[in-house]
């Protein structure tokens, strides 16, 4: 019976542990979908329209070309177009591949915004495939 038992409990932290050690990679590579975040709002911060588009995902650069993305930015979301501070917050992984990444974002115009984007894994790696803001109420 003891035996039973222990191979049945056995059994079960396997289980468990099986999913938790294959998750991991999928949590690393969400951790590295922030990367291009970062890159573009650096990109931005220098003028570097040129590096920023580099980012955009292959649907993003369907819609606009260089110009149009920079019009687009400019005219929708001056905060990310000229920030004076950002912080990367959480980062979420979706079965279905897409990441989520949460950025409080502080423009030069005094205004903060809370902005979550959408990246996607592309043959040339992770590309912002979209963003959402929201006034930010807290100080950041």
């Amino acid at each position: 019976m003891i035996a039973i038992r222990r191979a049945w409990i056995g059994a079960v932290l396997m289980a468990l542990l099986v999913p938790a050690a294959s998750a991991q990679p999928v949590v690393k590579d969400a951790l590295a979908a922030a990367d291009p975040v970062v890159g573009q709002l650096e990109a931005f911060r220098r003028g570097d329209w040129e590096a920023a588009y580099g980012f955009a995902s292959e649907e993003i650069r369907k819609q606009f070309d260089r110009q149009g993305f920079e019009r687009m930015v400019r005219g929708g979301y001056p905060e990310i177009a000229s920030s004076t501070f950002y912080s990367v917050g959480q980062t979420r992984a979706e079965a279905d591949g897409l990441v989520y990444v949460r950025v409080k974002v502080r423009g030069d115009n005094g205004k903060s915004i809370e902005a979550l984007y959408e990246v996607v894994r592309e043959a040339s790696g992770w590309k912002i495939n979209g963003v959402v803001t929201k006034t930010d109420a807290g100080l950041i």
